[in-house]
């Protein structure tokens, strides 16, 4: 019997291959090529490559996707426009992030947004998947700064300093230089929901052209509880999270590769409890050990933070060894080495990463969870075999070229102690589970 011909996929962004591995694994999909910049993340994807980590050989091309033409591209492969089945890709995301200062699309970043949509444009794939940080739902064209916004006494919004403007302004453009070829179902997930070890919301973004409604499925993990979230849970018993125990727990490493925190911030971090963070320090040596971080109002929960064994890790950052964004082993002081990393983001342990060991923590921490990347693939394998057979009858014809959906679930990632009791919770609500 003949073996059907495997869908074929062109990676833009590619970085370590985080969402390409999960195409891959998912079996459906042969990637064809990748388009990366960094040359160490282009090592890591020819290494891998030539390891037979891969059904086929992509095309790498390490190029600066400006100076790239779509048409040099698809003439390396050998395919037209409109022959592709399917673009996947997660323009850098800095622009957008909650976790720093946002400078939207005032940032050469932010422009990389449209890139990809001309790429979409000039490739006129099947179906197209975008990824990308949560905030970028609410980002606006225009950053206004808070302190100059109408609460504060500022004059009223313009239509670019809207938040959402950017992705309002997206669609339309996609819809105007494809003549409304695209629909497009956004996807607000965290991959802990799905079986992965770690807390990471992202938004993916699938485009189709054939007009229909694509639908993400439902968690498969969580949390059962007796508050309103297990509404959420009510269609399908959940499996438990995946915790950082059940990811590096049998890991052993002789000498781990990593970058470790310097004796001062040691000196800190012996004092945080597993699951703990800045705020499990004496008063005075939280003043002392945060300086003038130490009055801010929000975005403190990464200081001095050491993980627990029994809950998902927190989102992978590219510099884990800074106060700010720490990640310390459980009962080990020192940070999550290299290997440990990997493990998180669900990469094979034969899976080789380039460059020097900074450069590897950049490409891991920046990488699509490979579980998400296939929990996508099923999604576009099942969409393009109906859409290729004429089941269109599967898929509900969609009435708004946009629509956005919060697939909601989060859970807390430290334990923190109050009268006598260590407390977890989700979202905001309290649930003691251990005794002191």
């Amino acid at each position: 019997m003949q073996e059907s011909r495997r869908k074929s996929v062109v990676s833009l962004f590619s970085g370590a291959l985080g969402m390409d591995l999960g195409f891959e694994l998912q079996g459906d999909f042969e990637i064809l090529a990748c388009v990366e910049i960094n040359e160490a993340a282009c090592e890591t994807i020819r290494t891998n490559a030539e390891q037979g980590h891969f059904k086929g050989k992509p095309k790498v091309l390490c190029r600066d996707i400006f100076e790239l033409l779509p048409q040099e591209l698809m003439a390396s492969i050998g395919l037209k426009p409109g022959e592709l089945d399917l673009l996947i890709g997660g323009p850098p995301c800095q622009s957008f992030s909650t976790a720093g200062r946002r400078q939207s699309v005032q940032d050469r970043r932010g422009t990389l947004l449209w890139r990809y949509l001309e790429f979409v444009v000039a490739l006129r794939p099947k179906a197209f998947v975008m990824e990308n940080v949560r905030g970028l739902m609410s980002a606006a064209l225009k950053h206004r700064p808070i302190a100059e916004r109408p609460e504060k006494g500022g004059p009223e919004l313009s239509e670019e300093e809207e938040h959402g403007s950017v992705m309002a302004k997206f669609v339309e453009d996609l819809r105007r230089k494809t003549q409304g070829a695209y629909r497009v179902d956004a996807f607000e997930v965290n991959s802990a929901n799905y079986g992965a070890p770690q807390i990471r919301e992202r938004v993916v973004f699938i485009g189709n052209s054939f007009g229909v409604e694509v639908e993400f499925p439902q968690p498969t993990h969580g949390i059962e509880s007796d508050t309103e979230q297990s509404d959420l849970f009510s269609m399908h018993k959940l499996k438990p999270w995946a915790t950082l125990r059940d990811a590096i727990g049998d890991l052993r490493e002789n000498n781990p590769e990593l970058m470790d925190f310097s004796p001062r911030k040691k000196g800190f971090l012996s004092l945080v409890p597993e699951g703990g963070n800045w705020r499990s320090l004496p008063i005075n040596v939280q003043q002392e050990s945060m300086g003038r971080a130490w009055y801010a109002k929000g975005g403190r929960s990464g200081w001095w933070r050491r993980l627990s064994w029994d809950f998902p890790c927190p989102t992978l950052v590219t510099m884990p060894n800074h106060a700010s964004t720490s990640l310390c082993h459980p009962e080990q002081l020192r940070v999550l080495s290299v290997k440990e990393y990997a493990r998180i983001q669900e990469f094979p342990d034969e899976w080789v990463f380039c460059g020097k060991t900074s450069e590897k923590y950049l490409q891991i921490g920046n990488a699509v969870p490979v579980r998400l990347g296939k929990v996508t693939a099923q999604i576009l394998s099942n969409l393009l075999d109906a859409m290729g057979s004429g089941d269109c009858l599967s898929y509900r014809g969609g009435d708004q070229p946009f629509r956005r959906v919060y697939i909601k679930s989060h859970v807390r990632t430290r334990r923190w102690y109050k009268a006598g009791e260590i407390y977890a919770g989700t979202d905001g609500v309290e649930l003691a589970y251990a005794s002191k």
